[in-house]
């Protein structure tokens, strides 16, 4: 792949998380070599997260709400210790909570759904 186009779809990767609503600070991203990532660590985590909670849901593997509220729950105090400067966050840190996290987000909208489509079979 030419250089222009790998800059070219490197800049559209880039705004496509820009409009996703990721700050994308250099310091708070993953890099490949000389490429940042298109959303930061923690937002990365979510995503991983979110696809890993579909995957278990479609093993049949139902992820409870209440763990689902302790993953949320624990991806904000990671944020909250850091926003208060106890201590700062990490790269791999923010990862794992955003992962825990994405998880949690899903397993909970998937379980209300079921819970409302059960109301109405």
């Amino acid at each position: 792949m030419k250089k222009q186009t790998k800059i070219k779809t490197w800049a559209f990767f880039m705004r496509l998380g820009n409009r996703m609503g990721c700050h994308q600070r250099e310091d708070r991203s993953f890099f490949i070599g000389k490429w940042q990532f298109p959303i930061c660590s923690r937002c990365t985590g979510i995503l991983v997260g979110q696809i890993i909670a579909v995957i278990l849901y479609l093993f049949r593997i139902k992820v409870p709400t209440i763990l689902g509220l302790l993953f949320l729950a624990i991806m904000f105090l990671d944020w909250y210790i850091q926003y208060k400067k106890i201590k700062e966050s990490t790269n791999i840190r923010r990862f794992i909570t955003g992962t825990l996290a994405g998880i949690g987000q899903i397993s909970i909208a998937l379980n209300i759904l079921i819970y409302i489509v059960s109301l109405f079979v």
